[in-house]
């Protein structure tokens, strides 16, 4: 398997994850699901989290992660997946409201990016169930707690 993680990032804090944190998420994210693939993750401020949140989804507030996932056009091959934009700020934020630590916030918001990078959704209950399900499997194999039940 050979999945490909660029890190972008205007943000400086201190409690980030490391280069092989993200790249670890996500290749579990997509082991077994893909045999390649890259996927930009870019950690922005709240404000450019607020501008993309507002062009793409309409919602005129920051969001803790936003997928963009990549459709090469018809006949070209290629292993982009896609781009993930994580507002750091709101993830350490969240973490604290429900009393995670915020690696373990951390690792489920990349997960959660990638696998909508890859066509899971939440949009119904079914996919939402298929999709938290899997999130709570992937991370109970890093021995990280179920996020949907510590209070969310």
């Amino acid at each position: 398997m050979s999945f490909y993680v660029e890190l972008q990032s205007e943000v400086e804090r201190s409690d980030l994850p490391s280069d092989e944190d993200f790249q670890r998420w996500v290749a579990l994210a997509l082991e077994g699901r893909k045999t390649a693939g890259e996927i930009c993750i870019r950690l922005v401020e709240p404000t450019e989290s607020q501008q993309l949140n507002s062009d793409y989804r309409g919602k005129e507030s920051p969001t803790n992660v936003l997928s963009f996932p990549f459709e090469a056009p018809a006949g070209i091959p290629m292993d982009l997946l896609g781009d993930l934009a994580i507002c750091a700020d709101i993830v350490a934020k969240e973490a604290s409201e429900q009393g995670k630590p915020v690696m373990h916030h951390w690792a489920h918001m990349v997960i959660h990016g990638t696998l909508h990078l890859i066509g899971f959704d939440h949009i119904n209950d079914s996919d939402a169930e298929q999709m938290e399900t899997l999130e709570v499997t992937l991370l109970a194999t890093l021995n990280i707690p179920d996020p949907y039940q510590q209070g969310v």
